[in-house]
């Protein structure tokens, strides 16, 4: 039942370039948030308070808030471009984890939707969404015998109408009805033989 497919090496770190920037942004933009109120807090913390220091051989006293507010921006606005840099590099990485299996969900959702009950889902080992896939590979597995049992019941009901000597349009019912459901679903090899 179970199709193993062999490891995928990454070849295409954007797979939801949509998701993937967006994911990214708010990201950026959550760390951003975070230093401004960092920043605003410690300015807030220190208005209070006054530091000395020398300037050109002068000794000033100033607000503490004021004094560090120029080397509190430098260092926030480096420490940002350091850390949304790491945060892209991570995220995207991280998000391609999240990413990748959509589009492969999506793509199996698509074939199952055609008809197409043969298709499983196969992951690399350390994608998540592992437990969907194997939901999807269960009900698919599912639905592919349901089906089967379905057409080899109608197709049971036909050959015995024709021993009854039913009317020609009921077995002709029948027939339309199996041909309606091998042509409408793909539940294994057995498919190929039956209507190749």
């Amino acid at each position: 039942m179970s199709q193993q497919a062999a490891p995928c090496k990454r070849r295409q770190y954007f797979i939801k370039k949509g998701f993937q920037f967006h994911f990214i942004i708010k990201f950026c933009l959550l760390l951003l948030a975070g230093i401004i109120l960092s920043t605003a807090l410690l300015f807030f913390f220190n208005q209070d308070t006054l530091t000395s220091s020398f300037q050109n051989s002068r000794l000033e006293i100033k607000s503490t808030a004021m004094s560090i507010l120029p080397a509190l921006l430098y260092t926030n606005l480096i420490t940002l471009l350091i850390v949304s840099a790491a945060t892209v590099a991570v995220t995207l990485f991280v998000s391609h984890k999240i990413a990748g299996p959509m589009f492969r969900i999506e793509k199996g959702l698509a074939e199952a939707g055609g008809g197409d009950l043969t298709h499983r889902i196969n992951f690399r080992k350390k994608d998540q969404m592992q437990v969907l896939a194997d939901s999807f590979n269960i009900m698919t597995a599912s639905l592919a015998d349901k089906i089967s049992g379905i057409d080899a019941e109608v197709e049971s009901l036909e050959k015995l109408a024709g021993e009854l000597a039913l009317p020609d349009h009921f077995i002709a019912r029948l027939a339309g009805l199996r041909v309606l459901i091998r042509a409408g679903f793909r539940v294994g090899r057995e498919d190929e033989e039956r209507t190749g």
